[in-house]
């Protein structure tokens, strides 16, 4: 006689061929099993309780395929009601801070060409793509960064537009990298970018939005500083040494290393990309130094980058912020495309990476075959600012809310309470219609949802045309006309 048919749980079956690190749980209840059979049967029917036995194990396995992992991939993030909540919160601060300042908003695809992405500078992002080739045999890119996105569109939009441009942007970007506090191979970032400003002014406005923002969350300058520095130090130094200027960017690209790697590790890659020895003693001299006066002792007074330096801080006086800066000469960048003034924010007990960071970047139209515009800007993510907020206690939690909760007493009422439901919500109230429930629930609901009013729907009420209104912050309760709900 053949095996009884198996019993199984009801599994959800999404996506085939994906596996699961883990093995279904199968009760002994729900074991497959069979009859009793005679002894003269029992060949054919060990043959059939074998075949059985062959068939659940496929079955088995082909479910287990079927199951799929429930967690995002490696370094990305699901982001459930309380965690969306957060995000808007943190977006709300950059929408507004980039408003008040008088910046537009744009926005560009999360796909683009890879060739956008890929410079010959020895920059760490390029190794750090998510790229591959669509189905049309073309090279993309998830975006790493915003900052070519944006060169891109301007160089798009051409003369339709005039200068200077003032755009922000909050998009998300991804780089296959090692995950570390506030690092994530995904992350939102919130760009400010100035096109068409020449004069360290366009810097100036870009810090003062950081320290706005900053301001805004509860941070301090006691918590956070910001380095400056600018690439044209680095420039003049080269020049003392005669290092032709071919090998600028890729200087750039190695010294911004400090820190990550050791002293003399930054040494050997410098020399072995063309400096001397002596150029190399004097690029470390020059980068450990932490005063503007000292720089401008061994760079002379009559330097770009001295000049620019000194304007940006005296500007600063005049924004309020001096006490958030300060100048370093280590701070470089690690991209290749900047060319003067660069910052970053830290905070100030070292337990986290940069916060945010940008500067100029002047030349970086020209890379893509366009005609240069001057240019700056920076870039801030969300996990490393989280990561700071949460060390500090300043992390709110923002509680879902909700306008009005329309309860209908009886069920024949049902009816009129999707007329009151639908009606307020036209006015613009948010509106959580419940029913089917008794209502101490309804009333625990409306105080997990920070509800602010309980609208009941009951039949005498709705024969005099009104509903019940009660206030839940006061506990006040009266009836108001139907027509006159609001």
């Amino acid at each position: 006689m053949a095996a009884f048919p198996v019993l199984h749980y009801h599994r959800l079956l999404l996506r085939p061929g994906l596996h699961l690190s883990r093995t279904p749980f199968s009760p002994p209840f729900l074991r497959p099993f069979s009859f009793p059979v005679s002894a003269r049967s029992s060949s054919s029917s060990s043959s059939s309780a074998s075949t059985a036995s062959r068939d659940e194990t496929e079955e088995i396995a082909q479910q287990q395929q079927q199951l799929i992992d429930v967690n995002p991939p490696r370094g990305t993030r699901d982001f459930p009601p309380e965690d969306m909540r957060l995000r808007n919160w943190l977006f709300q601060h950059f929408r507004e801070v980039s408003r008040i300042l008088s910046f537009e908003e744009v926005d560009f695809p999360v796909l683009e060409s890879e060739a956008l992405f890929i410079r010959k500078a020895g920059e760490e992002i390029t190794q750090q793509l998510y790229n591959f080739e669509d189905k049309g045999g073309r090279r993309v890119v998830l975006r790493p960064e915003l900052t070519p996105s944006l060169a891109r569109l301007v160089i798009k939009q051409g003369k339709s537009v005039s200068l200077p441009l003032k755009w922000f942007t909050i998009g998300q970007c991804w780089r296959y990298e090692r995950m570390t506090r506030g690092r994530r191979r995904e992350h939102y970032q919130w760009n400010m970018d100035i096109f068409g400003v020449t004069r360290v002014r366009a810097e100036a406005e870009l810090i003062h939005a950081i320290v706005l923002l900053f301001e805004r969350l509860g941070i301090t300058s006691s918590d956070v500083g910001i380095r400056v520095s600018s690439r044209k130090v680095l420039q003049a130094v080269l020049q003392m040494y005669s290092i032709p200027e071919n090998l600028f960017a890729e200087v750039c690209v190695i010294v911004d290393k400090l820190g990550k790697i050791t002293k003399e590790e930054v040494e050997k890659e410098l020399m072995l990309a063309g400096v001397t020895p002596e150029a190399v003693k004097g690029i470390v001299e020059v980068l450990s130094l932490k005063s503007l006066e000292t720089l401008e002792e061994i760079l002379g007074s009559d330097g770009e980058a001295v000049a620019d330096l000194k304007k940006l801080f005296s500007l600063a006086e005049h924004y309020g912020y001096s006490q958030w800066i300060s100048f370093d000469a280590s701070v470089v960048r690690g991209l290749a495309y900047y060319t003067g003034i660069v910052f970053e924010a830290f905070d100030r007990e070292g337990k986290l990476r940069a916060i945010c960071g940008g500067g100029r970047y002047d030349r970086l139209l020209s890379t893509f075959g366009s005609e240069d515009i001057p240019a700056c800007g920076f870039g801030f993510g969300d996990a490393v600012v989280v990561e700071l907020l949460k060390e500090k206690g300043l992390l709110p939690d923002p509680a879902r809310q909700v306008d009005d909760i329309v309860f209908p007493l009886d069920v024949e009422l049902e009816d009129q309470a999707s007329m009151v439901a639908s009606s307020l919500r036209r006015k613009g109230r948010s509106v959580d219609l419940v029913e089917d429930r008794r209502l101490k629930w309804v009333f625990k609901h409306a105080e997990r949802i920070n509800a602010s009013r309980l609208i009941l729907v009951g039949n005498s009420e709705w024969q005099r045309g009104t509903v019940r209104v009660k206030v839940l912050s006061t506990r006040e309760e009266y009836e108001v006309k139907i027509n006159e709900l609001g």
